[in-house]
């Protein structure tokens, strides 16, 4: 039989053994950038509009900060804050992607534009920007960027535009 004291000692033991494990593991949601808490003021899945006919879609925190790698790793170089370099007319702020033709303010679309570049009236291809084909970026990750810039464009204080 255990004496008191021992008893003591094991459950002190296993106590701190909890209290290191639990500092140790990761929560669950470890995989999302703290940029979508403190600039994009996320702290739950957002739904954005897919389609021009209003349809939308959550899109979950893990998704966005997918998007904001893929856009910080493709991207970052020509579109810091949101500002595009070499055409500073056409930012990626929300009014510049709603007067786009057709309008880049929704995922659908924006996707479309990414994997086909058009001129910011839509009337011929442009090389402003890269095309993503799908042998670059799945379906799935060309929606957590496009999630992302919307995002941005929607809650980023100064997001495009000279503020920034």
């Amino acid at each position: 039989m255990l004496s008191t004291s021992c008893v003591r000692r094991v459950i002190i033991l296993l106590s701190i053994v909890v209290v290191l494990l639990l500092q140790i593991t990761p929560p669950a949601h470890a995989a999302v950038d703290p940029y979508l808490a403190r600039y994009l003021r996320l702290k739950e899945p957002i739904a954005l509009e897919v389609d021009e006919q209003g349809t939308t879609r959550e899109f979950s925190l893990e998704e966005i900060s997918q998007g904001k790698v893929l856009f910080e790793n493709n991207c970052l170089n020509c579109h810091v804050g949101g500002a595009t370099l070499p055409d500073p007319q056409t930012s990626l702020a929300l009014n510049k992607l709603k007067g786009a033709n057709p309008p880049r303010d929704n995922v659908n679309n924006l996707v479309a534009f990414l994997r086909q570049p058009m001129t910011y009236d839509g009337s011929e291809e442009t090389y402003w920007c890269r095309q993503v084909p799908e042998s670059w970026m799945t379906q799935e990750e060309i929606e957590s960027l496009a999630a992302f810039v919307l995002t941005a464009a929607q809650k980023a204080k100064g997001w495009g535009t000279e503020s920034f």
